[in-house]
């Protein structure tokens, strides 16, 4: 890799290396040590994968956890889910279509290094391929950090993004929003880069910035208590955006929301025909959820009734409602799952048509 790869990688996990020897390792496969020599990436992505299970936890219990204090002078650890429900969560995160899902949306899958069998085979397309990936340069960050458990932290927060899967339905989850942006209007994805300063009362007035800069009024609270900034560039025609936060994570947040808030501001958001390209009964139902998670209605509801035929058999009644929307759908089908699915389907196609 030459010096201007090595620096794109950093910028989009948000870690400087002092070693970029590492971060060069974690991208190369097997197959390329045992054709040229020196080292490869697996035993970075065994160290990875525990420091994943690690953080993916803490966010799970800072997320849904909290101390209570019951009689006496106990605390006790409290939490919305079960310990199952936990389980199916931390599976979402931390499984392989996730991970590699990550390396795509972060442009990082192109630097791997890999033997010549495996360019042959096209093997970085591979969902494992990219999942190790993702776990080698958690694994090479805990070796040039000496295992800083905040530089961890903070890169399983930079590269998961998971408030796309923690983020609850009244919520936007605004890195998502413009990783999708950029991938459907301009066929890419979102550069980042971030710093850190030790800034001071008006600090963030003292700095030239050309592009379009979060406002801070000089007695937000946050001030005090913000070390970085995070630039995004979605599109050469579009200027820089800066947003500031307490954390890398929620500098990226405040930086994705404001790009946000500037492309629907001046009607340059996908239209409702990006979102959905291929409307179709079968995935109806998800369809329409995505819609909801855009900000154009609220989550739609379903409302059942069963009835029987002269022969007894189960009739199902669905209705589909969406606040927003003065009209209604309702489908029979002999299968509950249809009737939901039909239902949603006659609603979505009203909403396309509505909203076009």
């Amino acid at each position: 890799m030459n010096t201007e790869e090595l620096q794109f990688i950093q910028d989009q996990i948000g870690y400087t290396f002092k070693n970029v020897d590492l971060l060069q390792q974690a991208f190369v496969r097997r197959s390329y040590s045992e054709e040229n020599g020196g080292e490869n990436n697996e035993v970075l992505e065994f160290i990875g994968d525990k420091v994943l299970d690690l953080f993916a936890v803490k966010l799970l219990t800072t997320q849904y956890g909290s101390m209570t204090r019951q009689s006496g002078d106990w605390n006790e650890f409290a939490c919305q889910k079960t310990e199952a429900q936990l389980t199916e969560i931390k599976k979402l995160l931390v499984q392989k279509k996730t991970l590699a899902a990550r390396i795509e949306v972060l442009g990082l899958a192109d630097y791997l290094i890999m033997g010549q069998g495996d360019i042959r085979k096209h093997t970085d397309e591979e969902y494992s391929v990219r999942e190790d990936l993702f776990e080698a340069i958690l694994g090479s960050i805990a070796i040039d950090s000496n295992w800083d458990m905040t530089a961890l932290e903070n890169a399983v927060e930079i590269m998961l993004a998971p408030d796309s899967i923690l983020t609850d339905d009244s919520a936007l989850d605004y890195v998502s929003l413009i990783e999708e942006w950029t991938s459907v209007r301009k066929n890419d994805i979102p550069l980042y880069h971030f710093d850190k300063r030790d800034y001071q009362s008006t600090w963030y007035t003292k700095f030239d910035f050309e592009g379009i800069s979060q406002h801070l009024d000089i007695f937000d609270p946050l001030i005090s208590t913000t070390q970085f900034h995070c630039l995004l560039k979605i599109s050469d025609d579009l200027p820089v955006f800066r947003g500031f936060g307490r954390s890398q994570s929620e500098a990226r947040k405040n930086v994705c929301m404001l790009a946000y808030e500037h492309l629907r501001r001046n009607g340059l958001w996908l239209s409702i025909g990006d979102e959905i390209e291929d409307p179709n009964k079968d995935a109806s139902i998800n369809q329409l959820e995505i819609l909801a998670r855009r900000g154009y209605f609220s989550i739609p509801t379903y409302d059942f009734k069963e009835s029987y035929d002269h022969n007894g058999n189960p009739i199902w009644h669905c209705t589909c409602r969406i606040l927003q929307e003065a009209q209604s759908f309702c489908e029979t089908s002999s299968s509950k799952k249809d009737a939901k699915k039909s239902a949603a389907y006659k609603m979505l196609m009203h909403v396309l048509n509505s909203l076009r």
